[in-house]
């Protein structure tokens, strides 16, 4: 009885916030109308359209989901493997080779089983949306506690930028290199944000439908791509160094490979909260793993390719002294127009790989608090579309830089987030083992909700780890220099997160009692 009381005061209170705008013409004087009525009258002319997805982070009701069906599970991977068969991916496939000197069959296997690994971990974390209703940075607040979420749910808002920055340049650095370089860069940057605006305002509904057939076109570029410069492709490179010098770059790369699919884990359960309950949690979490980690199989493997034919192939060479966009493009060199017409199509796929983080960003501003929450999400979405574009123009001639540095960065604390979480399930909140479980109608009350000094302290421990073992063009951790120097800061990071939350949770609920 207590449950479907907490689901009519929840019913009712999501009610109340989505037709409190439309339940009828307003005859109210102008005069009498309080200042904020004409925005409000907007938003609820916005929120009207049909397809629109007015929802923001309020949790999706068990009788508002969709029934089940066939094609909605076979979305589940089409949408992860559309959003990663990007050319941003592809160019973390070329620092293997370049920046930590590795030849192709080391490249190659840290690319496969470091993003398995960080597969992995996004995979885990899609299952709680079908079973919660709830975004993944409010699932968080189950298992962190609610003051101490709004820490992941910030960095993932600076991760998802990160991310769709990066896509933004690389886009317009193709389609600048498209055009010989008579085109802007900038001119690219702008068109991509466009369409990625349009998309993320309207929501969950046409981002499933853009996803679903996005990937078909550029499945087939990136075979023409293989066919065009796989012949260039030197799969008899060596590693450069001492052995150990080599243990440290392939511990390094295989890091980094994991850290890109392993940064979807603050977004991969905003997907699928419009799933219903009893969806499978093996279902969503096998098919999320079987998209992803074959997409960036695909497109790692690629970067690898195009990294080890330059020696042999000057063309190359050249353009990636321009950019690592003309890179892309001289590969499909040989086709001649036609293959500077798949290029194009290359660069606009970039917009799959947008349109989610851009999304689960928007969905964060509104996790931070009241106010932010007080914002509709599409006003979000418009608001870090200006900020990526802003950023994109501003950092266009450093895209290596920004990922060789960025992407491990905001790599590190993920790994933190998710052994959190998968430790307070499996060890304090597991049902058959005698465990609490969730109670997801109390997604905001504070009281139900852990405290989260345990999940706080061994987070920053974490990333205490992280400082002592990163390896990073601007700093080195004492732990890195003593491993090579290679990046450890994940092992360390997650090492110091593992051994601490499981005693420090024990004794807050001893203490606390929650």
């Amino acid at each position: 009885m207590a449950s479907e009381a907490n689901h009519d005061v929840e019913k009712s209170a999501a009610a109340a916030t989505t037709t409190s705008l439309s339940d009828g013409p307003d005859t109210t004087p102008i005069s009498e109308k309080p200042p904020l009525s004409g925005l409000r009258a907007l938003n609820a002319r916005i929120e009207s359209l049909s397809g629109f997805e007015a929802r923001g982070i309020a949790r999706v009701l068990p009788d508002e989901r969709m029934p089940p069906s066939l094609w909605d599970d076979i979305s589940v991977a089409l949408l992860w493997f559309s959003a990663n068969i990007s050319v941003n991916n592809l160019a973390v496939g070329l620092l293997g080779p370049l920046l930590f000197g590795l030849g192709f069959l080391d490249s190659a296997m840290c690319a496969v089983f470091g993003g398995l690994l960080g597969s992995i971990s996004t995979a885990y974390m899609s299952v709680w949306g079908s079973q919660s209703g709830n975004r993944t940075m409010v699932v968080l607040r189950y298992f962190m506690g609610y003051w101490p979420a709004k820490i992941p749910a910030l960095l993932n808002i600076i991760l998802m930028l990160g991310y769709c920055t990066i896509d933004a340049i690389i886009s317009g650095q193709m389609l600048s290199a498209v055009n010989g370089g008579t085109m802007s860069i900038a001119v690219g940057i702008v068109v991509v944000q466009i369409v990625c605006c349009v998309v993320t305002v309207f929501g969950m509904k046409f981002f499933h439908i853009y996803e679903r057939f996005a990937w078909i076109p550029q499945l087939i570029v990136l075979f023409v791509l293989v066919g065009a410069a796989g012949p260039y492709f030197d799969a008899t490179t060596q590693s450069v160094g001492e052995a150990p010098v080599v243990a440290a770059n392939r511990l390094s790369f295989f890091s980094l490979c994991l850290y890109v699919p392993n940064s979807w884990g603050g977004a991969a359960a905003d997907f699928w909260v419009y799933y219903p309950e009893q969806t499978s949690r093996r279902k969503i979490f096998g098919l999320t793993l079987v998209g992803i980690w074959t997409a960036f199989t695909l497109v790692y493997m690629l970067g690898i390719g195009l990294a080890t034919g330059m020696a042999s192939h000057p063309a190359w060479e050249e353009a990636n002294h321009v950019s690592t966009g003309a890179l892309i493009v001289s590969g499909y060199g040989p086709l001649g127009g036609f293959g500077l017409f798949c290029a194009v199509i290359v660069a606009l796929g970039v917009i799959s790989n947008s349109i989610p983080g851009t999304y689960s960003a928007a969905l964060g501003c509104q996790v931070l608090g009241r106010y932010g929450k007080a914002v509709p999400r599409y006003v979000w979405a418009i608001v870090l579309i200006i900020i990526q574009l802003v950023l994109a123009l501003v950092g266009r001639e450093h895209l290596m830089l920004i990922i060789s540095n960025f992407v491990a960065l905001m790599g590190y604390w993920m790994q933190f987030m998710v052994f959190i979480v998968l430790m307070e399930h499996l060890a304090f909140r597991r049902v058959g083992s005698g465990g609490p479980g969730f109670d997801w109608t109390k997604w905001e009350d504070q009281t139900y909700l852990p405290i989260g000094y345990a999940a706080l302290t061994s987070f920053l421990l974490g990333w205490l780890g992280a400082v002592l073992g990163m390896y990073q063009i601007w700093y080195t951790g004492p732990l890195a220099v003593l491993s090579g120097p290679a990046d450890v800061g994940v092992w360390v990071g997650s090492g110091f997160t593992i051994i601490s939350y499981l005693p420090l949770r024990w004794l807050e609920l001893k203490i606390v009692g929650r």
